[in-house]
């Protein structure tokens, strides 16, 4: 018996649409919680504060990839500017596959369609923070051209309270 090919498909976050609104919220606290987001959930407060909150922002989109008409993982992206290079750049700051769904090259699909999404912008680059202890993902980043910048660079934090 032939092997049926899956679908899947990416759609930008509708935020009209519950299943979308609540597939968002489902995905983020799935990574919050997960090993590599190492923190407890968004409260439901929260959580409409972080929907509420990318709806204010006039730079983001919320890319969704679909396997068999579900939606099984996200990219949470802003569209900033580079002073250096006078264009635009996508920053990926939320890339999330749900755990069950995993090994199955989602997380590459996706980024290929953030870097076409980026050529469709004329942006100048791509950025995202990995983990230093998440290699699977680094992996992934690298065989799509990924690496650090020359020279390299810290991501730091102040939190403000």
């Amino acid at each position: 018996m032939a092997e049926i090919s899956p679908t899947i498909t990416f759609c930008m976050c509708d935020f009209t649409n519950h299943y979308h609104v609540q597939s968002l919220k489902d995905l983020i606290k799935h990574y919050m919680t997960d090993a590599m987001g190492g923190c407890k959930p968004l409260s439901l407060h929260q959580e409409d504060a972080m929907v509420l909150g990318l709806q204010k922002q006039s730079n983001y989109f919320v890319l969704f990839i679909e396997y068999n008409n579900s939606i099984v993982g996200l990219a949470t992206c802003f569209l900033l500017f580079s002073t250096f290079k006078a264009l635009p750049y996508i920053n990926v700051h939320d890339i999330v596959i749900h755990t069950s769904m995993r090994g199955k090259h989602l997380g590459k699909l996706l980024m290929q369609k953030i870097i076409e999404i980026g050529h469709h912008y004329n942006c100048c680059k791509i950025t995202l923070e990995v983990r230093e202890d998440n290699i699977v993902a680094q992996r992934m980043y690298k065989q799509l051209g990924f690496g650090d910048t020359q020279p390299p660079m810290h991501f730091w934090t102040k939190l403000l309270d």
